[in-house]
């Protein structure tokens, strides 16, 4: 059996409790196309397996993806990739289009750089149930005016409704994390919740109000944006970016791409 490597922050499910209760939620088909991030010894693998869902899994780890790839030459089912999830396409997981569903115990050193990459997944995703780190699926599912509402949530938000379905204590994996985990389901909004058209404006905007999340806006955004042009966006200079629903972000960042246009 492989031994978790701390390099690529591996911590192995080993819960039976925390499994059947991922499992349910998930409730897979036969049939159904499922990724799944990282299926280490095969806590979750397995039981996908049994419940007759075309698998693929992603794993970075050359040992473990060797014994996947062993398992997938008698598996009909399983598919194996030997990569890093972050440098994988939606094109190589659905080559024809179809749906698939994605499941996964992301590594938390990398955790919110592939939830930016999922953001450009929508189209071909139906669902995700990820275990990630408790602290950012509080991020992800945050109300603005909370004390973990920020760039996470915002970003995130045109993309997707997030769902917090479990938590996870340290002691349901090997070895154990000194964090909480927590499971999530996202479902992509194929039609987002609000307009949102300047994709680098908005990135801009976001990006910029949370990195001075103490400041006002007026001060956050004094590169972007003069106190006037944040005011024609029916937002208040004086206001902090924490209280700002993510549709005002997307209002700033019209004005912004205006004011770019106009400087062209």
């Amino acid at each position: 059996m492989a031994a978790p490597r701390r390099r690529f922050g591996q911590n192995f499910l080993q819960d039976a409790g925390v499994i059947d209760d991922i499992i349910a939620a998930v409730d897979p088909q036969p049939g159904e196309r499922i990724v799944e991030i990282g299926p280490g010894r095969g806590a979750l693998t397995n039981p996908l397996l049994d419940e007759g869902v075309e698998l693929t899994v992603i794993e970075i780890d050359r040992d473990l993806a060797s014994n996947w790839a062993a398992r997938a030459r008698q598996t009909a089912n399983l598919r194996v990739i030997e990569r890093d999830a972050l440098h994988v396409s939606a094109e190589e997981l659905s080559p024809d289009g179809l749906p698939i569903r994605l499941v996964g115990n992301l590594p938390y050193n990398i955790s919110t750089p592939l939830l930016f990459k999922f953001c450009d997944w929508t189209a071909t995703l139906v669902d995700l149930h990820l275990m990630l780190q408790k602290e950012v699926v509080d991020r992800m599912s945050a109300s603005p005016g909370s004390r973990t509402y920020g760039r996470l949530t915002v970003m995130l938000a045109p993309h997707f409704a997030v769902e917090p379905l479990l938590t996870v204590p340290g002691s349901a994996f090997f070895p154990a994390p000194k964090v909480t985990s927590a499971v999530a389901r996202l479902t992509p909004r194929h039609v987002p919740p609000f307009e949102l058209t300047d994709v680098p404006e908005w990135e801009d905007v976001v990006a910029a109000g949370f990195s001075l999340r103490r400041k006002t806006l007026r001060n956050a955004l004094r590169k972007l944006l003069d106190e006037d042009e944040i005011a024609m966006a029916g937002v208040d200079p004086g206001a902090r970016a924490e209280t700002l629903s993510p549709d005002r972000f997307a209002a700033l960042a019209a004005v912004l791409a205006d004011k770019r246009q106009q400087a062209d």
